[in-house]
């Protein structure tokens, strides 16, 4: 059985024991919205009236989690490698002091509980043993009609989390949906007050934005609501700059966007920020917003080189062959290729280069680019070479003359070493 249908089959089987178990229970949130629109859903949750000791003993404590239990959140494991399925209790909630989570919870009726969620097409509920919907907010109308609305007043639903302001356009953006517009307004009324969610729930966004196909569009929100000046105010400062006879950076970044095939989080982010280097702190700035951001350490540097990287990649007949196979035996090479074709549709510039580099690693073998080295710092010191500073420089020379095709052998390789040892006064 596909995975997909192991989960569905595993959050159907939760459900059937609720109810056998005589509680109420039905799928909810953003599984129903993906069931409706043909969607295997990612993940599947269950609403139910059991509260939280009772579901637990239900399913075992063995096989349940009380990691949100104080929300009415107990997490069921999955049997058969089937994902784990969230079951909360019908519930409404507290005031948000903190702008991120409620301050207390009380359990609730089906109904209430609905209006207490964010948009009306993740605020539906769905009982998959009658196949019925339970839509208490007009989500199912707003999911056949393309649009994202908030439930109620839109600025009591952002109020209460801040993060809600750029779900609302991610769900706007994946689903190509339109965002209604008195939720858009509560968004850019609200905006300044985005930074009180953490970084890491704001990039959690990001990622998921930027490695969907609608990422372009994405981005384009984020900025027609307002959010941009306040998550990318590096981005939003030089967004209007333009080289002569270019588009401007901000119409650049969306093009080079739109372009990228199914990117990495890393290579979307570097598509998204590779202008920053107009700034002036240049690439440090982008290191700057990758720390602000809470990237991951991998995720800052190989965001960070494929940006720093691209700049000279157009210059490729200016290269020995040695500086193309260095960088060629990169492990995210593909990605940086990838990013400069992006650059270049979006400047409607000649694809060359970039073709040079596709069909260089495509025919090229990979012993060819990457060769194991002749010669090691050990046969250096073994041919009677002192250790010193430039023997790292003669280790170099060495490999470029390697790559470069003008020695294959070890002997050759020691030979060299010896002269270049020689010219240096005899000590390495």
């Amino acid at each position: 059985m596909a995975e997909q249908d192991l989960n569905r089959q595993f959050a159907l089987d939760v459900v059937e024991r609720l109810k056998a178990a005589g509680y109420e229970a039905l799928w909810a949130g953003g599984c129903v919205r993906d069931v409706l629109l043909g969607r295997d859903p990612k993940d599947y949750d269950v609403a139910t009236d059991a509260r939280p000791d009772h579901v637990r003993q239900l399913f075992g404590h063995r096989r349940t989690l009380a990691v949100g239990a104080s929300f009415g959140v107990i997490i069921v494991q999955g049997l058969k490698k089937a994902a784990a399925v969230e079951v909360a209790t019908f519930r409404t909630e507290g005031p948000y002091a903190d702008g991120r989570r409620p301050d207390h919870v009380s359990f609730a009726t089906p109904e209430e509980d609905a209006r207490r969620r964010d948009f009306t097409i993740t605020g539906m509920f769905f009982d998959p043993t009658q196949q019925k919907i339970l839509d208490f907010v007009g989500g199912e109308r707003d999911l056949n009609d393309g649009i994202v609305r908030a439930i109620g007043a839109p600025r009591d639903r952002m109020r209460e989390d801040k993060l809600r302001m750029l779900r609302a356009v991610r769900f706007t953006a994946t689903l190509d949906f339109r965002l209604d517009e008195a939720t858009a307004d509560a968004v850019r009324e609200m905006a300044t007050e985005m930074l009180v969610v953490s970084a890491e729930r704001i990039t959690q966004e990001l990622r998921r934005m930027l490695t969907d196909a609608h990422r372009m569009r994405a981005v384009e929100l984020i900025h027609e609501v307002g959010l941009l000046r306040v998550i990318l105010p590096e981005l939003f400062d030089v967004m209007d700059q333009s080289a002569a006879g270019e588009p401007t950076i901000w119409e650049k970044t969306l093009h080079m966007l739109r372009h990228l095939e199914r990117p990495s989080f890393e290579l979307a982010a570097a598509a998204l920020l590779h202008g920053i280097e107009s700034h002036p702190r240049g690439l440090d700035a982008i290191a700057d917003v990758c720390d602000r951001l809470r990237f991951s350490n991998h995720e800052s540097s190989k965001t960070g080189w494929l940006v720093e990287q691209r700049a000279g990649l157009a210059q490729v007949q200016d290269w020995p062959l040695s500086r193309l196979k260095r960088l060629m035996a990169q492990p995210d090479v593909e990605e940086l290729v990838g990013l400069h074709r992006a650059e270049l549709l979006a400047l409607t510039a000649d694809l060359s280069s970039a073709m040079f580099y596709e069909q260089f690693l495509r025919n090229t073998p990979r012993e060819q680019i990457d060769p194991p080295a002749l010669i090691t710092g050990e046969d250096l010191i073994a041919a009677g070479l002192q250790p010193g500073p430039r023997f790292k420089e003669i280790l170099e020379a060495v490999r470029d003359a390697q790559l470069n095709g003008e020695i294959s052998t070890r002997e050759q390789a020691l030979a060299l070493a010896s002269r270049l040892a020689g010219n240096q006064g005899g000590a390495a």
